[in-house]
């Protein structure tokens, strides 16, 4: 399959294309189609050449497939996040009671007459 279209639709489109150019245009065509393939083959091949030589020998040790976006699961990724990171000691047994530490830091106690901070530029 290429993009999609099987022999059976590139055969089909061939055909209409020989009927809509016609049998004296038609090898022209055919042989532009062959010049812009090999052009477009040498292209790539050059880009593929050049980046190589930019990029230095490290490039061609780099695994493409491990960087792929479409393999990362974000679940996947938080669940080992969570669980592998964890250090055993921090684990509670169910017997005991865990309190968490508070997420804010306690408010600094005040004596009755003492004048709290105050700040001008906060308000």
């Amino acid at each position: 399959m290429f993009f999609g279209l099987t022999i059976e639709k590139l055969l089909l489109i061939g055909l209409i294309a020989a009927f809509v150019i016609g049998p004296e245009r038609l090898p022209r065509y055919a042989e532009n189609l062959a010049t812009f393939t090999k052009r477009a083959r040498d292209w790539v091949s050059n880009a593929r050449t050049r980046v190589k030589d930019e990029m230095g020998d490290d490039f061609s040790d780099v695994d493409w497939k491990t960087l792929d976006p479409r393999q990362y699961d974000p679940r996947r990724i938080i669940r080992e996040a969570l669980l592998d990171d964890a250090p055993v000691a921090a684990i509670a047994p169910a017997s005991q009671k865990v309190v968490p530490p508070p997420l804010t830091p306690t408010p600094p106690s005040f004596r009755a007459g003492d004048v709290p901070p105050y700040d001008n530029e906060a308000t």
